[in-house]
């Protein structure tokens, strides 16, 4: 039977969670969905509750598990769930969230109605002290080549950089050879700026679909940590050194000088947090080091012509010029102006 979409879960040590994830991915109001586990060595009961699932849950004949002998990471196991998805269309769910009983009816109706490419659900996020925020999208219809892309790079700051919540056409990330590169950290986050320059139709949608659940030894609360591992941070630094590549390909677009400064920027609220973290950190970063990862991807001259922000850029660009001390010493500024 050819499925008509792929739920792609990837898991690792969440045997606490995946039972609430699965039921909630199980009881989908859509009938012709693959579900697509892929336990990446757990070391825990996480395979063992999946198992379980599959062999009593009504809707198990729908459920696929594959597992690694070891951690091999969250990027290649969501690569070999876009090697091994069978469904037309793709949506990732992470292994201790829940979707909406409707999620995928409702996206699949926008995905056929308005022949699009990709439709993102709005979301709640639950923090670890229990407060609930809504991330509400407006209705949104995008039918013009890179009109979504320039409206994700704007919107940045209220447009989710999740792999997760939307569903897209696999052909899409096939034609694109679209991949998750190795890491750890905000692998996520370029998979989806990559994906929003692909797609020429998408729409977003203000229905919640989503809920993500923040614990305390997820990936995305790595910063709280009493001891951070230097090697974890520079895959953050790795992240974003990808959004600063292939200059060539993105210089000419409308929304490249939004690339270039969500880049820059990123880079420098990661030294802010380097710098408030500094005493948990081994080894440590040298000014030098720190310095150099604030380049920014665009001459001075590129810069110049930007439509858009311009000055930003500038100001950015002329940072990164600065002498490492001096360089540090406005960051540090700017990192007591925001609060971080």
């Amino acid at each position: 039977m050819q499925h008509k979409v792929t739920i792609g879960i990837p898991v690792f040590r969440v045997e606490n969670y995946i039972r609430r994830t699965m039921e909630s991915v199980l009881s989908q109001s859509y009938p012709n969905i693959e579900i697509l586990v892929v336990d990446d060595g757990s070391d825990d009961r996480s395979l063992e509750i999946l198992n379980n699932i599959h062999q009593t849950h009504p809707r198990g004949k729908d459920m696929r598990i594959l597992f690694h002998q070891y951690n091999l990471g969250v990027s290649e196991t969501r690569n070999q769930i876009i090697d091994e998805a069978i469904g037309d269309y793709l949506y990732f769910v992470d292994s201790d969230d829940v979707i909406d009983k409707n999620t995928i009816s409702l996206l699949m109706n926008h995905i056929e109605n308005h022949h699009a490419d990709v439709v993102y659900g709005s979301y709640e996020r639950i923090e670890l002290s229990g407060k609930r925020s809504l991330y509400q999208y407006p209705m949104k219809l995008f039918e013009d080549a890179d009109s979504f892309a320039d409206f994700a790079y704007k919107k940045y700051a209220g447009f989710q950089a999740s792999a997760c919540n939307f569903l897209v056409r696999m052909s899409l990330i096939k034609q694109n050879n679209l991949r998750f590169f190795k890491s750890d950290f905000w692998e996520d986050m370029v998979f989806t700026l990559n994906l929003v320059t692909m797609a020429e139709r998408a729409v977003l949608l203000p229905d919640i679909t989503y809920t993500y659940l923040c614990r305390e030894n997820s990936l995305s609360n790595s910063w709280h940590h009493d001891q951070i591992s230097k090697e974890k941070i520079v895959q953050y630094f790795n992240a974003v050194d990808i959004l600063k590549q292939d200059k060539e390909k993105y210089c000419q677009k409308s929304y490249y000088p939004n690339r270039c400064y969500i880049a820059v920027m990123s880079d420098i609220y990661i030294v802010c947090n380097i710098l408030k973290k500094k005493c948990y950190i081994k080894p440590n970063f040298t000014n030098r080091e720190l310095h150099h990862y604030l380049y920014h991807p665009a001459t001075f001259k590129e810069i110049l012509s930007f439509r858009q922000r311009r000055v930003h850029n500038l100001i950015l660009f002329l940072l990164g010029k600065l002498p490492n001390v001096l360089c540090l010493q406005l960051v540090r500024l700017f990192s007591k102006y925001k609060g971080l």
